[in-house]
């Protein structure tokens, strides 16, 4: 027989997938009131300092939340920060049970929310669907514990692991139904990083485009140690509401940096690694002050190859396509990389979809 808390859940983090990409550096949350039953309403985080999921759905039921159930996919708290705590909305609410999905990882909460609520005589039951919350969160509770975003690293290649041919001229390697899923990753995540190599190749203008639905444009961040970006760059051109950041070596030139920024971007330097590049983990910790829980890295090749190496990716979604471009082509990540990349570790598969003929492998590096 179905636990139908089991099912309630599900629905509610159908409602939280709802707030992915929009809620940073809040997570993404969804709630279900149920009486009786039957669903009376549901609610959404939809941004950070607005009203929390169990707010929007305790609004909606009105008096018929009263002795009722209220499923929530993460752990309501119990302190007031940009708004107040959802255990008093709760508590006003006459809701009878909790059931929560995963407990708080953020130190403020951390389990105090469900305590109080079975401190006022609410019955709670936590834990369900804890998987399936958590991994909706993955970049909110690495945020959270760390400081720094989530890495999901996107490539697409050919079977031989190509991302173009030797001359640098790929046309699409993937088709496009693979195209339109890498823009509903990108409507997901806060930001979306490449390197100069690929900026100054391809002049992407790194948008979110859906079809029929606006999308959400992360923030662009490129890599760019010498600033060989032009200040007419689609990227820093384009109307967006999202802005362009671009990461130079301490020793970039002024001037460069001076036009850029007047046409729009904003340029931060940060030191260089010991391999001469940019410090990637002080980039990182930089979008993490930003409140960015995520971010796409988009490449190219030595970009890939440096978060690897560095061990900084925490999710691979890899597409590839049905035919072969040969061992003069680009691959996806630099070979001079590979000496050391995770001495030969396996990242745990997730899933594997169909996007017409290609291929999606997504996984992770880390064992969340």
């Amino acid at each position: 027989m179905t636990d139908p808390d089991i099912s309630f859940m599900k629905m509610a983090i159908r409602e939280a997938r709802k707030g992915l990409g929009r809620t940073s550096p809040n997570p993404a949350v969804g709630s279900v009131v149920v009486k009786n039953g039957q669903v009376v309403s549901k609610g959404y985080h939809k941004k950070a300092g607005t009203p929390h999921a169990e707010v929007h759905a305790l609004r909606r039921a009105g008096k018929e939340a009263k002795g009722s159930t209220i499923y929530v996919t993460l752990e309501p708290c119990n302190h007031t920060g940009r708004t107040p705590p959802c255990t008093q909305a709760i508590l006003a609410g006459e809701i009878k049970r909790v059931v929560v999905g995963m407990i708080d990882p953020n130190p403020l909460v951390a389990g105090t929310g469900c305590d109080y609520l079975e401190n006022q005589g609410l019955e709670v039951r936590r834990g369900v669907l804890d998987k399936e919350c958590r991994e909706l969160n993955y970049p909110f509770i690495k945020h959270i514990t760390t400081g720094i975003p989530w890495v999901i690293m996107k490539a697409g290649c050919s079977l031989d692991g190509r991302i173009a041919a030797a001359n640098g001229q790929s046309g699409w390697i993937t088709n496009e139904k693979s195209r339109a899923e890498v823009h509903r990753m990108r409507d997901r995540v806060d930001a979306i990083l490449i390197g100069a190599g690929t900026a100054l190749a391809d002049n992407p203008s790194l948008t979110t485009r859906l079809n029929g639905k606006n999308g959400h444009d992360p923030v662009r961040v490129v890599l760019d140690s010498e600033l060989r970006m032009s200040p007419h760059a689609k990227m820093i051109c384009q109307d967006s509401q999202a802005p362009t950041w671009i990461f130079c070596s301490s020793e970039a030139d002024t001037e460069k940096s001076s036009m850029l920024q007047k046409a729009g971007a904003k340029v931060m330097s940060v030191d260089r690694d010991g391999s001469g590049r940019l410090n990637l983990s002080s980039v990182l910790q930089i979008l993490g002050k930003s409140q960015l829980n995520s971010v796409l890295v988009e490449g190219g090749s030595r970009i890939h190859g440096s978060f690897l190496r560095q061990g900084l990716v925490d999710q691979v979604n890899l597409f590839l396509a049905p035919f072969f471009i040969g061992a003069d082509g680009i691959p996806v990540v630099d070979t001079f990389e590979l000496d050391s990349v995770r001495q030969g570790k396996r990242f745990l598969t997730k899933c594997t979809r169909r996007f017409g003929d290609d291929v999606l492998i997504e996984g992770y590096f880390s064992n969340n």
